[in-house]
């Protein structure tokens, strides 16, 4: 029994049923305004994952209040929201302590922000170089895609697509 328990834990924590997580999301990337490192395999082992790229200064950065609020709804059923701060369309604060502040404090975000990186092009980040492999690099700030636990991704949604819409929400409930 003991030898059962350990396998099964095994699986848990690789991911799936035993599927590795996948080496896009295993890397660790630093914390906004932060020291700290997490690793996205590490804190959504065989979770579903919603990956945002975000920007303090933009026309939709009001939409980290529906974020929060998809975190507080799905977090305990499975689903790991990640926020990734970026200057890629020169939307972003100039330095980390001012992003921090608005996303914490301003909007109340929980969820795991990652300091700023690329998110398009060449300068892209691992994480976001995959995402658009599998379906298309971010047009803007705010695309939102839904990951399942094996890490492919389900469905992306563009920037006008705010997080309490019905058909962003169905796609969540489907993989987790």
């Amino acid at each position: 029994m003991a030898r059962i328990i350990t396998m099964l834990a095994a699986l848990y924590f690789t991911g799936m049923a035993g599927a590795a997580c996948p080496d896009y999301l295993n890397s660790d990337l630093r914390k906004l305004h932060s020291q700290d490192t997490v690793n996205l395999c590490q804190i959504s082992a065989g979770q579903a994952l919603l990956i945002v790229n975000t920007a303090s200064h933009c026309g939709y950065t009001n939409q980290f209040k529906g974020l929060q609020e998809l975190n507080d709804q799905y977090r305990d059923q499975g689903l790991k929201i990640v926020g990734f701060a970026s200057d890629d369309f020169r939307q972003e604060a100039d330095n980390e302590a001012e992003v921090a502040d608005i996303c914490y404090v301003n909007y109340g975000v929980t969820f795991t922000m990652i300091a700023p990186s690329g998110v398009r092009g060449d300068e892209a980040n691992p994480i976001f170089r995959e995402l658009a492999a599998q379906s298309e690099a971010p047009s803007w700030n705010f695309n939102k895609y839904v990951v399942d636990s094996n890490g492919r991704v389900v469905k992306h949604f563009g920037s006008s697509t705010s997080p309490d819409s019905p058909e962003l929400k169905k796609t969540i409930e489907s993989i987790l």
